[in-house]
């Protein structure tokens, strides 16, 4: 199969959907790879790189898109990119649909053939290719969040981990799956007073035994999210349904009972944000202020530490991709269920049910358009 992976235009968005390890394994499996030049810079890789691993590099992202049966991305395309799809075309990258009904319009009229890394499933019902960037979200989202706590950004001027005789700050995460578990090894290791909410009580059970005695864990209600947030330094969004909208579990009436100086790091914007306040921001002017509390919204934090986030991403979308090329999306996804449930789009249809349900469109399972 031919693949092609193009140079990123999302704003400070510096990934790339392949390296050049990725490479060498497609031409091992006799693909032939088209990389947009200058496409992994970004990640640290260069054009050299990629030549060296056997890729053949492209002069512009039009000629990639023209030239490729499947193309490998990071992120969801942006409205410049929607005319460059085409019918029966591969798109492997992720979409989060649930938070864009444009690109889902744009998918479903371009009969784009799209698999959404956020929704494949592995063998124990996991997130594999959601796992790495939320690892790396839920960790990123304490570092930044106690630098939004400075004084001088807006925050109220608090050390995450106090010193000796003053109090240490109280991070709330609301969530306890990746992220959450992730944004709570931060905070933990760094000194500061954790509550972590949710609405499953093995889970929590779960995280108090790894934790031990070093966090406080909570039962998800809506009168526990209010009481929480009034008492904390930084909150940390880390909600999911996969492929649906994130529900406004943070009202934009706690802000009012929210210290002055506090700070809401949303990790769920991408799927619209569990906060009510939420709205996209980016790596260059990442906060807003909404009720004298800080908001940390931007939509592709990995972005900021591409090398590490290219990397964990790649390793692991690398064997659904070489499954894709080796098979064809059809024969791939009816032999791997969990890869089935990545099909999000496919020749004119909608096959996310979470997506149809949240924009109330047709729903048509992909199974039944494969032949």
């Amino acid at each position: 199969m031919i693949v092609g992976c193009v140079k990123e235009i999302k704003k400070y968005e510096y990934r790339v959907g392949l390296t050049p390890d990725n490479v060498k394994e497609y031409v091992a499996h006799s693909h032939v790879i088209y990389i947009e030049t200058g496409a992994g810079v970004g990640s640290g890789f260069e054009d050299s790189d990629y030549i060296e691993a056997g890729a053949e590099i492209m002069p512009d992202a039009k000629s990639v898109w023209d030239a490729s049966e499947m193309i490998v991305k990071v992120k969801e395309p942006l409205e410049e990119e929607y005319d460059l799809m085409r019918e029966d075309q591969i798109l492997y990258t992720y979409l989060h649909l649930a938070a864009n009904r444009p690109l889902t319009e744009a998918l479903i009229n371009k009969k784009t053939r799209a698999v959404a890394y956020e929704t494949i499933r592995g063998e124990s019902g996991d997130l594999p290719l959601l796992k790495p960037m939320s690892e790396v979200a839920g960790r990123l989202s304490i570092q930044e969040g106690a630098k939004c706590l400075e004084k001088h950004l807006g925050g109220v001027g608090l050390l995450l981990g106090g010193v000796p005789g003053v109090r240490r700050a109280n991070v709330v995460i609301i969530g306890g799956g990746v992220v959450g578990i992730n944004a709570c090894k931060m905070a933990v290791g760094l000194g500061a007073n954790v509550f972590v909410l949710d609405n499953s009580l093995n889970r929590l059970a779960y995280l108090d035994d790894i934790f031990e005695q070093r966090i406080t864990t909570l039962f998800s209600t809506a009168g526990a999210i209010e009481r929480a947030v009034a008492m904390a330094d930084l909150v940390i969004g880390a909600v999911l349904i996969p492929g649906a909208a994130t529900p406004k579990l943070i009202k934009k009436e706690y802000l009012k009972r929210m210290k002055q100086g506090s700070v809401i790091v949303d990790v769920a914007v991408d799927q619209g944000g569990c906060c009510e306040t939420t709205r996209a921001t980016y790596h260059d002017n990442p906060t807003f202020v909404v009720d004298g509390v800080v908001h940390y919204c931007v939509a592709n934090m990995p972005g900021g530490v591409s090398h590490t986030s290219t990397t964990a991403l790649t390793n692991a979308t690398l064997r659904y991709g070489l499954l894709i090329a080796g098979k064809g999306v059809d024969t791939a996804a009816k032999s791997n269920p969990g890869l089935m449930l990545g099909v999000n789009c496919y020749k004119g249809h909608l096959t996310c049910k979470e997506v149809a349900g949240t924009f109330g469109l047709d729903y048509t399972e992909p199974s039944s358009l494969m032949n």
